[in-house]
């Protein structure tokens, strides 16, 4: 279903505002004053149809003119120009308001037998004049200035009133009807609008019958080729009459069938919106956007330092499980080492993000390299080009300059989103606290053991009696070995040593298990921060130029449709 009028204007006013600074000036100028056209037509007289008659200097309009109206209207004049100013010819009353808007000063109403009167040549009407056979009521006939006039007021004055018109009527005669600023100043950009133009071949009664009929195929195919192919043209004869006839007849009915305005407004607003529809370019490539995320967001965990975060949270997880679970003797070794998150500033308790002002926290990461930064830079710029591929230059230009204004932003932004980032575990481990338990018990027996071995030899040093010594009964007989006894202060020192430094090697593997296990979470946890700077800072904002020109396209090609 084609869309009508009220639709195409309000879908191209609509692809404009989308396309706002990113269109050619030029372009959304010419589209914003199609729909302003449009609408102040539109709330205007629906009788009467305007019909211009447009053409070049000594082309004859004026004689077209009074041909057509059948009585002396307009004074064709040898002096050029002779028309500076344009002159109606109205057929039926009510259309003031119209002729306002066209801004035409000289008015005739064309109805029988009835006289001018001091209060109609006021308001600018000459003179009332009989209308023709063939023409009743609501066409509104204009001889415009000639478009070729050495005079540029009467000039710009054709050009409104050709731009404002329901139905032109070029007038061209045998010597000019070729003429290059005609086809390609104002027949050309009329393109695709043939059912409301019409070229009339005038002095025609000055060639012989073979040289009309040859000149008429010419301009037949010198209109098509200006893309009007289905535009009338026809010979007339302003002095004789001959073919007069006919050009009353199309214009009696264009004025009886009331469709001439608005087949020009949706004419000129589709011409309009297929130059808008080609500005916008072809559409981006499906998804292009998500295929290349993934080669931003690896970019930007490198500026930000996520490896250098990971290693030093895998190197901390370490460090804390060595201290929890390692031989409590030499822990002393462990933590002399500098804790890697707290190099960095990354402990819970140096990382304090406000909840009301988030942008204020930092880490003491160190500042990003700048080959680091290029190729954050870089991976912006490559992401910009993919998601806008085919798009028109000046949105690439407006989605690089996102681009690079969240470059300009990502160093902060990255700190921020790294220190905003859960690092640490909110528990330990229960495998820690346990082995770390059994660490104690095993230094408490060995610190029992050692006392009791040291007050036994104090006892025996000083030939004191000695204590009482329970031995512990090794006995191998069974598998061919002997049997041997060894003091329970023996048993309990070496055992809590050895058992001590036994299960710290044991819990070694584990804890590096387990900082590997940790810092692939913090590493997923970095990327979905990361992640959130790409969407926030880069993606959304490119998204947001590409969705414009998505709702620009759409509103034009519905305009155009």
């Amino acid at each position: 279903m084609k869309p009508d009028l009220a639709t195409r204007t309000a879908a191209l006013a609509q692809a404009v505002a989308a396309g706002a600074g990113r269109l050619d000036r030029e372009l959304a100028d010419e589209a914003r004053g199609v729909v302003e056209r449009a609408r102040e037509r539109g709330g205007l007289s629906a009788e009467h149809t305007v019909a211009a008659l447009a053409g070049a200097t000594g082309s004859g309009k004026s004689s077209v003119l009074n041909a057509v109206a059948g009585t002396e209207l307009a004074e064709p004049g040898v002096q050029r120009p002779t028309t500076s100013h344009a002159l109606a010819a109205v057929w039926g009353e009510g259309a003031d308001d119209l002729l306002d808007w066209l801004d035409v000063r000289r008015r005739h109403e064309m109805e029988p037998d009835v006289d001018a009167t001091p209060s109609n040549r006021s308001a600018g009407l000459l003179r009332r004049a009989r209308p023709p056979a063939g023409i009743s009521t609501g066409l509104v006939l204009l001889d415009l200035p000639d478009h070729d006039s050495v005079v540029v007021e009467h000039r710009v004055r054709a050009e409104r009133l050709v731009e404002r018109a329901d139905l032109l009527v070029w007038v061209v005669d045998p010597q000019k009807y070729a003429d290059a600023a005609l086809h390609e100043r104002y027949l050309r950009p009329l393109a695709g609008r043939s059912e409301v133009v019409v070229v009339a071949l005038n002095q025609i009664d000055r060639l012989a019958p073979d040289e009309a009929e040859a000149i008429l195929a010419d301009l037949r195919r010198l209109v098509a080729a200006d893309g009007l192919s289905g535009a009338r043209v026809l010979g007339v004869s302003a002095r004789t009459g001959e073919g007069v006839d006919r050009l009353r007849g199309l214009l009696a009915d264009a004025a009886r069938r009331r469709e001439a305005a608005t087949a020009r407004l949706a004419a000129d607003t589709r011409a309009v919106a297929r130059r808008v529809v080609d500005a916008c370019g072809q559409a981006p490539p499906a998804r292009a956007a998500d295929r290349a995320q993934g080669a931003l967001v690896d970019a930007l965990e490198e500026a930000a330092g996520a490896t250098t975060v990971v290693d030093a949270v895998r190197r901390a997880a370490k460090r804390d499980a060595h201290l929890a679970t390692g031989w409590p003797v030499t822990r002393w070794i462990t933590r002399a080492r500098k804790d890697p998150l707290r190099r960095l500033g990354l402990r819970s308790d140096q990382v304090r993000v406000p909840v009301d002002r988030p942008d204020l926290a930092r880490t003491s990461l160190p500042q990003t390299r700048p080959s680091v930064r290029a190729s954050a830079a870089t991976a912006v710029r490559t992401y910009v080009d993919q998601v806008s591929a085919g798009a028109p230059d000046a949105w690439v230009l407006a989605a690089r300059e996102r681009g690079t204004e969240a470059v300009d932003r990502l160093p902060d932004t990255l700190d921020q989103a790294v220190a905003s980032t859960r690092l640490e575990e909110a528990r330990r481990p229960v495998w820690w606290r346990a082995v770390g338990v059994l660490q104690w018990l095993l230094l408490a027996a060995a610190v029992v053991g050692l006392l009791w071995l040291g007050v036994a030899a104090a006892l025996r040093y000083f030939q004191l009696p000695a204590l009482i010594m329970p031995v512990l009964t090794f006995d191998f007989t069974r598998w061919g070995g002997g049997a041997f006894d060894l003091p329970w202060a023996t048993v309990l020192a070496l055992g809590g040593i050895l058992g001590g430094l036994l299960v710290a090697l044991l819990a070694r593997p584990l804890a590096a298990l387990g900082a590997r296990r940790r810092a692939g979470r913090v590493r997923r946890r970095l990327r979905t921060s990361v992640e959130a700077v790409a969407r926030e800072d880069v993606r959304e904002p490119v998204a947001a130029e590409m969705a414009a020109l998505a709702t620009c396209r759409e509103h034009a090609a519905t305009a155009a449709a």
